[in-house]
């Protein structure tokens, strides 16, 4: 767990550098509970918790260019395998990876303290 919590948190912190075009798929993420297709389609962005609860999340996150999404306060599903680092609680700043949903819709697949 402690493995899997630093690798999240590496590729959290070096998203914003990474170029929109990254390909995960010569990353190791076989201690990740998430399919390579759910990993190449991730994209991080930063956002304030405004409520959350088992099954969701109401956030205002910044605007995220890779998927043409403007700055907006919006509700997300949390990914059934979601990754929680460290106490989140409403009013809390923190970073969002989104992963695709078999649906093809959006999802929390980890999100991380400020």
């Amino acid at each position: 767990m402690k493995k899997l919590a630093v690798t999240l948190v590496a590729s959290l912190l070096a998203a914003p550098i990474a170029s929109a075009q990254t390909s995960h798929s010569t990353m190791d993420h076989s201690n990740m509970e998430m399919s390579d297709a759910q990993m190449e389609g991730a994209v991080h962005t930063k956002a304030i918790i405004n409520s959350i609860d088992e099954n969701s999340a109401n956030v205002s996150h910044e605007p995220i260019p890779e998927i043409g999404w403007p700055a907006m306060t919006m509700d997300l599903n949390l990914a059934p395998n979601v990754q929680m680092m460290g106490g989140i609680s409403e009013g809390a700043s923190v970073t969002l990876m989104l992963v695709k949903s078999d649906n093809g819709m959006y999802e929390i697949g980890a999100m991380m303290p400020e």
